[in-house]
């Protein structure tokens, strides 16, 4: 009989996955980067003003009950002497790339989840619990010894990831917990439905409304019980994956992505939001043409103190900032928001441009996507924001670029935007030297050729390399 028609409990569930889930990990890299931090409750704040939130807590302010989303204001009053520090998402990408390159000495990374978590597979010895918890434990050591010993994380083993994941939240901070198929579904028991990732609160109460109270429930449910629970199919890949199937998933491309801004108290004006706004939209369509996507619409929209104020403007296939900015002058004389405290926006309905069809009818759509274009490059050989549109005059240097859920880099804005790589840079000089490359003593015409080559390239002037690239830009902008 083959495996597949096995009840579930008598099938192979070996341990598959390795899940690093780093401990507070904004505060942990201000603890790194500042020796004085450590040991002490700190606060990540996106700005620097008592009526925004923290976005991270390091483990000693959490004793005290501070977490993220806790008003800086409130968190001081709860915490004495918490120190709040301004989030520097430029080291925090940098400690990303950093940690990357480490943990891939030990093992490839399967999938980045997030800025803090991602998961390995685990082949063939490696699956064996000694040798599996060997792994996590090199892993941790190596994370101490050449990213910093601020930095600590938890590691979750499991026969699929959903399950590596959870067991990261079962002991933290600096845990290392393994879930094997024996242990299920007994040793998620003690867990709230609340501590697994996908319920939410409003899920835990359509859960509970369902008559899973407990995950001791939720575990014992059939896959009917958890399908009608749910609400959809979903409840029926909970019900393998609580019992440790590891099933198999395709990524999708990215749909939508969106930038926000807390305002900073002297941007609290409706002009401070239509500025900002502005540059936000800049800001997503250069992002759009690196990656090269178009988006089919465009939603904005002021959280205020007293009444918030949201639109969405649907749009033909673009990357082009006027088209965007265009969406936001066409909607701002019906906004009706009051007491602005953050600005957000966001582009959704994206594709590829080979899944793009352009518009027969617009023949100037062409040369005014050239013209972003052009602006791109030149800042790329310029310098950051170079050229802009002249209502960010004001405001170009705020809304720096964020980590947000699911991204690990950062968005490049021109030459010299470039702290985070050089932050990595200063996080590799501690590595040792590579070994010393193999030389060929006789390399034949290839040797030649590479030297007058380089030669070649060497006796252009620096201001040839401009002049031509100028006359390429004049050209293009005149097009």
């Amino acid at each position: 009989m083959g495996d597949g028609t096995l009840p579930i409990e008598k099938r192979e569930r070996p341990l598959r996955y390795l899940f690093l889930d780093f401990n507070s990990y904004f505060a942990s890299i201000e603890q790194q980067e500042n020796p004085n931090l450590r040991g002490k409750p700190v606060a990540v704040a996106p700005v620097d003003a008592e009526t925004t939130s923290c976005i991270a807590a390091s483990y000693e302010a959490r004793q005290y009950g501070v977490k993220c989303g806790t008003p800086i204001g409130e968190a001081r009053r709860m915490c004495p002497g918490l120190v709040v520090v301004r989030g520097d998402h430029a080291v925090y990408a940098a400690y990303h790339e950093r940690i990357e390159r480490v943990v891939q000495t030990l093992l490839p990374i399967d999938e980045k989840l997030s800025i803090d978590e991602m998961s390995f597979q685990l082949l063939g010895t490696e699956r064996t619990p000694s040798v599996a918890v060997e792994l996590a434990l090199e892993m941790k050591r190596l994370i101490r010894d050449r990213v910093g010993e601020a930095m600590t994380c938890s590691v979750g083993i499991a026969p699929n990831p959903f399950l590596a994941k959870v067991a990261t939240e079962l002991r933290k901070p600096d845990g290392l917990v393994v879930i094997t198929a024996h242990d299920l579904p007994h040793m998620l028991c003690g867990l709230n439905l609340t501590d697994f990732p996908g319920i939410s609160r409003r899920m835990q109460a359509r859960l509970n409304a369902q008559g899973i109270l407990t995950t001791q429930a939720m575990c014992a449910a059939t896959r009917y019980e958890l399908t009608r629970a749910f609400g959809s199919i979903v409840g029926e890949r909970w019900w393998y994956l609580l019992r440790g199937i590891d099933l198999k998933t395709t990524k999708n491309s990215r749909g939508s992505f969106s930038h926000s801004h807390v305002l900073p108290p002297a941007l609290r004006t409706e002009e401070g939001c239509r500025t900002v706004l502005i540059r936000l939209i800049y800001k997503a369509a250069m992002r759009l043409r690196a990656e090269g996507l178009w988006t089919g619409g465009i939603g904005f929209g002021v959280r205020g103190i007293r009444r918030h104020w949201d639109a969405y403007v649907p749009l033909a296939p673009t990357q082009d900032s006027r088209a965007l900015t265009g969406a936001l002058m066409e909607e701002w004389p019906r906004r009706d928001f009051l007491s602005p405290i953050k600005v957000w926006m966001g582009l959704s309905g994206l594709k590829l441009a080979e899944g793009v069809t352009p518009s027969l009818f617009d023949e100037a759509k062409g040369d005014v996507l050239e013209l972003s274009r052009a602006v791109d490059r030149m800042n790329a050989r310029f310098g950051k924001l170079k050229v802009y549109p002249a209502p960010i005059h004001g405001v170009r240097d705020t809304a720096e670029e964020r980590i947000a859920f699911g991204k690990t880099k950062l968005l490049s804005e021109g030459a010299g935007d470039d702290r985070w790589t050089r932050t990595i840079d200063r996080l590799m000089a501690a590595d040792p030297p590579p070994e010393p490359e193999t030389v060929y003593e006789d390399l034949g015409e290839a040797t030649e050729w590479n030297e007058e080559y380089d030669f070649g390239f060497c006796d252009l002037e620096f201001e040839d390399i401009i002049s031509s690239f100028a006359s390429e830009e004049k050209s293009t902008l005149i097009t």
